[in-house]
Parts: C-alpha cells; structure tokens; sequence
C-alpha cells in the first residue's frame, strides 16, 4: 500500500490569504499547505479520499493519470470543491467516475453541482456516478473500506479503514464504538488543526492522546493550520512514531 499527502492544510490552506504570521510567511515548503487530501494505491486500485478547492492542482503536482473512485469524508467546501475537474479523468477513461459518499452528502453534491445531475446534459460537463457508502463496510474494485463514524462538532462524518491503515480527519470526537474499529491497526492518519482547543477539530495534545490509545506502529498528522505553529519546531515536540505530515509526503506499507 502507497499513501500520498496531496494536501494537509485547513480549510484556509497555508498560508492563509492576507495573513502575515510567521507560520504563513515561512520560507520552509513544509509549511506551505494545500486543502487536505489523501491519495491510496493498493496493487492497481487508486483512490482518492476527498477532492477540495486544490483538487486539479494536486493531480497535477502528483501527475496523477488515473482515478478508480472518490471517497467523501462529507461535505464542507474544502473537501468537495474540486470534483468538476473530474472532467479530465472522465474524458480518459471515457466513463463516470465513482464516487462513495452517504446520503446527505449526496443530496449536497447534486445541489451543489446540480448541471451535473440536470436532465439536460450540458457538452462537456463532469460525469458522477453516486454510490452509497454502506455502514458495515464496502468494496472498491476487490479492496474491503470499512467506514468509522465520527464527529465533526455536531456534523456526522466518515473515517476509513482499510487493512492495517486508517484514515480520519475533520473530528473532534470519536465514539468509543468507532474507535474499536481501529484497535489493531499499524498506520493511523489523525487531524489536528492547531495546540490550542477547537471547537470542530482535535487539538495537536486530543491528537497524541488517540494515538497513545490506538497505539499505532506510525501516525501522521494532517489537516494543520497556520495556527499550529512551524513546521520544523512542532515536528522536535513529538513523540517517537509521530510525525506531522506535509503536502507530497509518501509511504509505502504493507496492508
């Protein structure tokens, strides 16, 4: 298994426009930040957890040829503002592009990209195909997703699991039901938005405390803001095993 860090910024990305903190100011490549995005290769499967606002940037900085599917964390702007550029990969393989995501998620993408799903259908325009994400887990081209719910405030979103590696971003809270589902697993992706407290998202000390718990053999972390801090200086805090990721970072693992 190969995973890529297309992006591990917030919402803003880093720097934040008109900001003149030192963080945004950095002259460090690891503190300049896209919207966060995931990128996973599994013997020829190549997913894509989450297409944001630097969607068709990052495909390109990767030189991405090919997608297999797109899996939706859930619907906040940064993590679905790109999917209109799913043109070119539709154009290439001269087919709708999958997209896994729950039902509210999907209610928003056809608001949100209604000329998508209209029943006149404009030349040229992007091609989805909606599929449900079932609870108890589901299957991309032979490659077994088990979902883990988890909160982003008040807002329901998905984790992923798929063998010994977890994805989970955008959360404050983790039901004690949904960590069980990550006990055991070897490579665990966590967000953590800054030191102090916040409101939607773990802070870096909430972050450290789920992985001591989980245990992990490595976890990175991503969804990062300015706020947190360099990226050199926060990375000589951590503990052994942890690392905060950047954009570009890639690790190969076994499943």
């Amino acid at each position: 298994m190969k995973i890529t860090f297309l992006g591990t910024g917030t919402s803003q990305g880093v720097p934040v426009i008109a900001c003149d903190c030192n963080t945004c100011n950095s002259d460090d490549p690891h503190d300049k930040r896209l919207r966060t995005s995931l990128l996973l290769e599994e013997d020829n499967v190549i997913l894509l957890f989450d297409a944001g606002p630097d969607f068709r940037q990052q495909m390109l900085r990767e030189k991405v040829k090919r997608l297999d599917s797109i899996i939706l964390t859930h619907e906040h702007k940064d993590h679905i503002a790109g999917l209109d550029d799913v043109r070119a990969f539709n154009y290439k393989s001269q087919s709708a592009i999958d997209i896994f995501s729950e039902d509210r998620v999907q209610k928003a993408l056809r608001k949100e990209y209604s000329y998508v799903f209209s029943e006149i259908q404009y030349p040229g325009i992007p091609k989805m195909k909606l599929n449900p994400i079932q609870e108890h887990g589901f299957n991309v081209k032979g490659l077994e997703i088990l979902p883990i719910r988890v909160f982003h405030y008040h807002l329901p979103v998905y984790g992923f699991r798929i063998g010994n590696f977890a994805y989970i971003t955008d959360t404050n809270y983790i039901p004690e039901e949904s960590k069980e589902k990550l006990f055991g697993v070897k490579y665990l992706v966590i967000n953590a938005l800054r030191k102090e407290k916040h409101i939607s998202h773990f802070s870096l000390r909430e972050a450290l405390d789920l992985i001591r718990e989980i245990s992990p053999k490595k976890a990175f972390i991503t969804h990062i803001s300015h706020q947190m801090g360099y990226h050199a200086e926060v990375s000589k805090e951590l503990p052994k095993g942890t690392s905060l990721a950047f954009d570009g970072l890639t690790v190969q693992f076994n499943k």
